[in-house]
């Protein structure tokens, strides 16, 4: 088991398209649909994998392009220490106190580092200045829990 991080930051209005940010349903609009749901499908379709926004679905990082990958780690304590980094060299410009409080950070990290060790994925988003988002991520991967189907972006993945 290993770990895979993720970080994003961007335009909030620009994190807000949802339709990039989830996997095209399995199943294409039925033969006679309006042209342009079958345009949109084709879209979803091309660009969900390839696209950096943030998925909706953690697990879902693994099938983005692995130039997304901020660094992989093979223990979890690994992984949680680059949260703890990314979080405070972006602590400073979240746009709430309360998520600077690094009481709170701290406590953020030291969950992470808990659930990445059980397995599990870790998905961070704060509201940076306006009009700014930051979305943190760490997947497990081999397999990952939530969607074992999912390859490894890694090599040999």
């Amino acid at each position: 088991m290993h770990h895979h991080g993720y970080l994003w930051t961007g335009v909030k209005e620009r994190f807000d398209q949802e339709a990039l940010r989830r996997p095209p349903h399995p199943d294409p609009p039925p033969a006679g649909s309006r042209p342009e749901l079958i345009q949109r499908y084709r879209e979803v379709s091309a660009e969900f994998p390839t696209v950096d926004l943030p998925p909706l679905e953690t697990a879902y990082w693994l099938i983005k392009p692995p130039s997304l990958v901020r660094g992989t780690w093979h223990e979890a304590k690994e992984a949680a220490a680059w949260l703890r980094e990314t979080l405070a060299e972006h602590a400073h410009r979240f746009a709430c106190a309360y998520d600077r409080d690094a009481t709170r950070l701290a406590t953020l990290v030291d969950s992470a580092a808990e659930q990445l060790a059980s397995g599990r994925d870790v998905s961070y988003g704060f509201y940076l200045e306006q009009p700014s988002y930051l979305s943190l991520a760490v997947v497990t991967c081999s397999p990952n829990r939530s969607l074992p189907q999912l390859a490894c972006p890694g090599p040999g993945g």
